[in-house]
């Protein structure tokens, strides 16, 4: 598979999913699609039995929605979006039969931590920053209120969700979100010592085993997917979240 914005390549039984969308790897419609288009193409390559998500853009992971294509757009219009970036990507996540990792180098916000904590695990770089922003901008990151609280508890989950801010590395570590934070320049190698760990064991076991983990731990999460989708487009429709939306694309403080 190659993709303008999204590569797909395989080597000593790991897949790597590359993010490549200069300057800052902002998702849009054809990119999400495109990522979903290689971990399906990752679940049905035999020669895989891992997956890592990275990034090839320096000191950015993915800062989120490309907000352009959110402005004057109609609910059914970005529900088609979030009907890949929200079900779409977590049945592929899903379904994928061998585990994914996240290797987080630099930027990642909003749709970019959706498609980071997708994955099974993540893991970072001394300098990488995380954040959920959408509602600086008079939106919601709906999707982060199924599952963030159950990660982090609810009330740092409410803090974070609610204030918008950014966080470093080690916050991220000691919150649970993130599994190890590595020099920026040893996140690959560390990366791909995690995925040839998973690598080197039966590919028959860690299918049925993943599964089973996705069973135990779905908790009626694509129900909430759902409503997430709801919530989200109830709010980007309102004349409140459009001016949010366009005070940032014009670089100004919004008239609310």
């Amino acid at each position: 598979m190659s993709d303008p914005v999204v590569r797909y390549a395989v080597s000593n039984r790991i897949a790597r999913i590359v993010l490549d969308r200069p300057p800052v790897n902002a998702l849009s419609l054809d990119m999400i699609r495109a990522v979903i288009a290689a971990l399906r193409q990752a679940a049905a390559d035999d020669h895989a039995r891992a997956v890592v998500l990275t990034s090839a853009v320096a000191r950015h992971f993915c800062a989120g929605l490309d907000l352009a294509m959110l402005l004057d757009k109609s609910g059914e219009q970005v529900r088609e979006f979030l009907n890949e970036l929200y079900i779409a990507l977590h049945e592929c996540q899903c379904n994928l039969g061998k585990p994914s990792i996240a290797a987080v180098n630099g930027t990642a916000r909003g749709g970019g931590m959706t498609m980071a904590i997708s994955c099974d695990v993540m893991i970072a770089g001394q300098s990488a920053t995380f954040g959920y922003p959408e509602i600086k901008i008079g939106v919601l990151p709906a999707i982060h209120f199924a599952h963030l609280p159950r990660i982090v508890g609810r009330h740092r989950a409410f803090e974070l969700l609610f204030t918008g801010r950014t966080f470093d590395a080690q916050e991220a570590f000691a919150l649970g979100l993130v599994s190890k934070v590595v020099p920026d320049g040893e996140l690959d190698v560390a990366a791909t010592a995690l995925a040839a760990d998973f690598t080197s064991k039966s590919p028959a076991v860690m299918g049925l085993g993943r599964a089973a983990f996705m069973r135990q731990n779905d908790l009626d999460y694509r129900r909430r997917i759902a409503n997430a989708v709801d919530d989200f487009c109830n709010v980007v429709t309102t004349e409140a979240a459009q001016e949010g939306i366009r005070a940032f694309l014009e670089k100004r403080a919004p008239n609310w």
